[in-house]
């Protein structure tokens, strides 16, 4: 067994402001990726320029990650902090400016192309990149993952370079103007990454052990999530934390089939990513055999799968998703056989099709 996840990490209530030394040690220009508006709304891009400049460090801004950052929005980032001449680079946001991040510290370095992002024989050599999260999902504050969207196939393809942030700042405080929709698809995006991660043939007892501290994380909130009460300090501070452990465990053994599948929803019908993944996982746990169901419900807190849909339901209602568009995932991740095996839950084409609840 092994571990390898290269990023300190700090969990406390203000700890851009107690930890500002050591964030702006980096370099001496910092390239601040995020989106337009929620790292300014959530006062997380101000906490973060006060502690540059007060220990003497200039920045500069690309704001303008999109949902399901594109490789030409990361060219583009790319492009314009080397003009700048950043020396390392500081995401802000949830998984897509975090993600953005990562790939724009690669290209930065290595002057890389759109084909070098995928391409595997190039090390992974980035500049340095701290990571602020401002969502309760991702968890990619604490991986090398970086998922882009590639229109020419289109969907979403995780580049094959590893790269960590080196540090990662994390205070459930940027929750607290968050809308609650937002809460509630990036929280059910961890609980994906911890369910597919337990599920994993890559599983060991560090992952295994990460993925359910981190449901039972999440079951002290699940509540909240689904509007039975308002959410405390606390509870955003769990919600933050529950994500880290998903991204811990997913550091291991990756995702599987939800998120595969996932990605031609939200790239076909701009169905946000947690939900998209949300819409599989009863069907998908369901197949597992009974003492992981049964691990991964108790670690929860659910008394069974139906208690569990029953939550789904009240977070979500309804999804309606477009049959071609369940085809196309049904194909697209049927035919690739790594998928397919990667997960304890054994699966064929007709057990796919139930899951991604095909007529």
């Amino acid at each position: 067994m092994k571990i390898y996840m290269p990023v300190r990490v700090y969990d406390e209530a203000e700890c851009v402001k107690a930890h500002a030394k050591e964030l702006a040690s980096y370099g001496s220009k910092a390239l601040i990726v995020t989106g337009r508006h929620s790292a300014v709304a959530c006062g997380a891009q101000k906490d973060v320029t006060d502690a540059l400049e007060e220990y003497g460090k200039s920045w500069c801004i690309f704001n303008e990650i999109e949902e399901n950052p594109s490789v030409e929005t990361v060219l583009k980032a790319a492009e314009f902090g080397k003009k700048e001449e950043a020396d390392f680079v500081i995401g802000i946001g949830g998984g897509s400016p975090l993600d953005a991040a990562k790939a724009i510290a690669f290209c930065m370095k290595q002057n890389a192309t759109a084909e070098d992002l995928y391409d595997a024989s190039l090390p992974a050599d980035a500049l340095d990149v701290i990571a602020v999260p401002t969502t309760c999902g991702t968890g990619s504050e604490v991986t090398g993952v970086s998922v882009l969207t590639v229109h020419a196939k289109s969907t979403k393809i995780s580049i094959p370079h590893r790269i960590f942030p080196k540090l990662a700042l994390i205070d459930g405080k940027y929750l607290k103007n968050a809308p609650h929709s937002m809460i509630v698809n990036t929280a059910v995006d961890a609980f994906a990454h911890m369910a597919e991660s337990y599920l994993s043939k890559k599983a060991d007892d560090f992952s295994m052990a990460a993925a359910l501290r981190g449901l039972s994380i999440f079951s002290e909130v699940k509540d909240v999530l689904i509007g039975e009460r308002e959410a405390n300090d606390e509870d955003r501070a769990k919600l933050m934390r529950a994500a880290a452990f998903g991204g811990i465990a997913i550091v291991t053994t990756g995702t599987s089939v939800p998120h595969a599948l996932s990605y031609i929803l939200t790239y076909d019908e701009k169905i946000p990513h947690g939900k998209a993944a949300g819409y599989f996982l009863e069907r998908f746990i369901s197949f597992a055999k009974d003492e992981d169901q049964k691990a991964i419900l108790n670690a929860a807190g659910f008394a069974s799968m139906a208690d569990f849909g029953t939550f789904m339901s009240k977070a979500f209602g309804e999804i309606e998703v477009k049959e071609e568009t369940l085809q196309r995932a049904y194909e697209t991740v049927g035919s690739n056989t790594v998928r397919m095996k990667s997960s304890r839950v054994e699966l064929d084409k007709d057990k796919l099709k139930a899951i991604v609840n095909l007529k």
